[in-house]
């Protein structure tokens, strides 16, 4: 198991994700940072037999225990900001996948490319091949060109899903009557796993997403 997958964080497979994971690892540099002093300071304390109890007060440390937060909490607001708007950049290439919710299913579609809706269900345990992931496989799956940033759409018919794939560090919600559009993108050629995010009813658990991604001579193929 890879380094990311012992700390229950996939591999990522998506700029995005990646750029998610460099800010996981930003944020936890300050975090740990703070405890270690926090902790340090505490057990100082705790152990110092010496006490003052005739100052009242300290400019210095006033401004500097004002100052250094407030520089901390820039260090950590700027990448979260350049995060933000990655997440929000749309591509204007024209290809849209579009992913439905139902109770309990995905249904799928591709206009640009004139590939109709077509519906993706759950393959069930006793019909499972060698080799495949118990309630993560379904009988159909979108395929996709990876290197190219495809333009996603959510909707829903019923009651507020969530489209999910952890690996490309995509999350988002599909609710009855609006259309939800988020950039996905996938480093290389694979097959990748997701599941609604959103507990939608008695089958929440049993509407898994996966989609596939190919070259692009094999996908216009």
């Amino acid at each position: 198991m890879s380094f990311w997958g012992a700390m229950n964080l996939m591999d990522p497979s998506s700029p995005i994700q990646s750029e998610m994971i460099l800010f996981h690892d930003h944020a936890m540099i300050l975090l740990i940072g703070i405890f270690v002093l926090v902790a340090c300071l505490g057990v100082k304390l705790c152990v110092n037999q010496v006490s003052s109890r005739t100052t009242h007060e300290a400019q210095l440390l006033e401004i500097l225990w004002t100052i250094i937060p407030a520089f901390l909490l820039v260090w950590l607001a700027l990448p979260s900001l350049r995060l933000l708007y990655l997440l929000d950049e749309q591509s204007s290439n024209g290809l849209i996948l579009k992913a439905t919710g139902h109770q309990w299913y995905w249904s799928y579609e591709i206009p640009s490319i004139g590939i109709s809706s077509f519906d993706s269900y759950m393959i069930q345990e006793n019909s499972l091949q060698n080799g495949e992931f118990r309630l993560l496989e379904v009988d159909n799956r979108p395929i996709l060109p990876y290197n190219m940033t495809i333009n996603t759409l959510t909707t829903s018919t019923d009651v507020i899903h969530a489209w999910a794939i952890p690996s490309m560090g995509i999350k988002m919600d599909a609710v009855p009557g609006r259309l939800n559009m988020m950039g996905i993108q996938s480093f290389s050629p694979g097959v990748f796993y997701g599941q609604c995010s959103e507990i939608c009813g008695a089958n929440h658990s049993y509407m898994p997403i996966v989609v596939e991604f190919l070259s692009l001579e094999d996908f216009i193929n």
